[in-house]
């Protein structure tokens, strides 16, 4: 038999008494008054008896439980002398005997053990210590939490050294504060439940391109030639000079350039005398809808093929690689807790470009005309910012003269070319974002204006039928809490990676000339057009 209390309570004087007397064996009783003697009686022979220090020593069938917490003590009653003890794990408990009948037992850190005590006579007392941990940091984490979240049903138990958290919170960021939180035990177990969130703002972005380009250029001289006196000569500044055969095959600058012929004293005059103004305007005004952190691309254009040379084990081969080129929108909306909203935007013009084109192999490759510009910017919903802007004014002269003769006052201006370009570009760029709605079901649908009308309708619209005959759909979850995992394990699937760098389609062609039909002449390549779900056709003149 054994007693156990703990160090902080002392049991009255008479109850240990009882306690004692239960266990112990009874004391000898006194001597009585002899009586008289009696006659004797036949001896009987000698019968042998059990001897109590011979006896085996006894053990306990079944450990005893003990309960003991972290920075707190117990003592255990012994009602014989103690030998010795022994702790399976002394880093979680400590025993120490402070007298032969009593043992305290200091708890030292969370934790299972076992605790051996041998008494006299060989009998073992064996017992399994549990220790747990302090209650104090356990009620420090939930009131912490009960201070962040006073609203939430939060419940954080501790056991087997792992704190269990359980309860529902209102979105991921309350969920990962209530774990930091209960970090502070050690290992969370995160059981949280998480309330179904409501559906991500949308973005819509609207970018205004406006571009101005004009060019004005003014183009002055003359050119002589002569066959008198059986002699062939020109004289002139102008290019290129004309012919001076007097016959058919004059070559001229320009179609509207002035000409004479005298054919009785064969003089041949051109005069260059040109002015030309050249305007190009553009508004591109394309928009793009986007779930807020996610990323939106548009692109309205099309995709020219251009030779590119491609080595090879025999040399150099060439191969075929397409270029997209049009109205071009990619940007990233996120809506900030100052409820702004920054986003990431990258607009782009571009076009073909074939006063700029090469020819390879017989095969004409345009140029780009791009206008591109990638920033990163904060504003509030509806408002506007001019993200780019440009100036260009240039002027180009060009002058010539024959020497000596175009110095003469007056009659020097017919020997003298002067070529004047004045060239303007202006560019704005304008986003605008707003936060949006879908368009309710009753309201009718933005429209376009067609000029000619289509054919009447052959057959009525192919669509899948709506919930007046396939029945209403569910327009709420089914349950307002989902666990804590599997929201997480949904907001991945649905974030897709950003779109990598542009894949190129390249198509072996033969690296000998062509066999093209004489006297045709090759049209200029308008680019194969896609729209990838968006408006065909743009700047450039996308394929359709």
């Amino acid at each position: 038999m054994f007693n156990v209390r703990p160090i902080a309570i002392f049991p009255a004087a008479l109850a240990l008494s009882l306690a004692l007397a239960a266990v112990l064996p009874a004391a000898p009783a006194e001597p009585k008054p002899a009586e008289p003697a009696k006659p004797a009686e036949p001896a009987k022979p000698a019968t042998a008896q059990p001897d109590a220090s011979a006896q085996q020593p006894v053990a306990n069938a079944k450990p005893e439980p003990l309960l003991v917490t972290v920075g707190k003590s117990l003592i255990i009653d012994s009602p014989l002398n103690i030998e010795r003890l022994s702790i399976a794990n002394d880093n979680l408990v400590d025993a120490v005997a402070i007298n032969p009948k009593e043992v305290l037992v200091n708890g030292k850190a969370a934790g299972e053990t076992s605790l051996i005590v041998w008494q006299k006579g060989g009998n073992r007392l064996v017992f399994e210590l549990t220790v747990r941990p302090s209650m104090l940091r356990l009620e420090a984490v939930r009131q912490q939490i009960a201070r962040e979240f006073p609203n939430a049903d939060i419940n954080v138990t501790f056991d087997n050294e792992a704190a269990f958290v359980r309860g529902t919170v209102k979105d991921v960021t309350s969920a990962d504060r209530v774990q930091a939180i209960a970090s502070t035990l050690g290992r969370v177990i995160n059981l949280l439940n998480v309330q179904v969130p409501t559906e991500d703002p949308q973005i819509l972005l609207r970018v205004r391109f406006a571009d101005v380009d004009r060019n004005a250029s003014q183009q002055l001289g003359m050119n002589l030639a002569s066959s008198a006196f059986n002699m062939l000569s020109g004289l002139g500044t102008a290019t290129p000079p004309i012919s001076s055969t007097g016959a058919s095959g004059y070559n001229l600058g320009e179609a509207v350039n002035i000409f004479f012929f005298r054919p009785d004293i064969n003089l041949t005059a051109a005069i260059t005398a040109l002015q030309t103004k050249n305007l190009l305007q553009t508004l591109a005004e394309p928009n793009v809808l986007a779930v807020n952190g996610k990323q939106a691309s548009f692109l309205a254009g099309g995709e020219f093929p251009y030779p590119v040379v491609q080595p090879s084990a025999s040399g150099s081969s060439i191969s075929i690689t397409f270029k997209e080129y049009g109205i071009r929108l990619n940007f990233i909306p996120n809506i900030t807790p100052r409820g702004t909203i920054r986003l990431q935007v990258a607009p782009e013009v571009s076009s073909l470009d074939f006063s700029h084109a090469l020819t390879i192999q017989g095969l004409p490759v345009p140029g780009l005309s791009t206008r591109r510009v990638q920033t990163e910017v904060e504003l509030d919903d509806k408002q506007s910012f001019a993200i780019a802007g440009l100036l260009d004014n240039e002027t180009t002269d060009s002058f010539s003269k024959v020497p000596g003769i175009g110095s003469i006052p007056v009659l020097g201006n017919l020997f003298k070319t002067r070529n004047t370009t004045k060239s303007n570009t202006e560019l704005l760029i304008i986003i605008t974002p707003e936060l949006v709605r879908p368009i309710p079901a009753d309201q009718a649908l933005p429209q376009l204006k067609f000029t000619e009308p289509f054919m009447p309708k052959n057959s009525e619209y192919p669509r899948q039928p709506g919930i007046d005959k396939t029945g209403p759909v569910p327009v709420h979850p089914p349950t307002p809490t989902v666990p804590l995992e599997e929201l997480i394990q949904n907001q991945k699937q649905g974030q897709q990676a950003p779109p990598a760098t542009q894949t190129v389609q390249i198509v072996p062609v033969p690296t000998g000339q062509p066999n093209v039909n004489t006297g045709v002449t090759p049209t200029p390549m308008t680019g194969q057009g896609s729209a990838a779900g968006q408006a065909s056709g743009g700047p450039g003149g996308g394929g359709h």
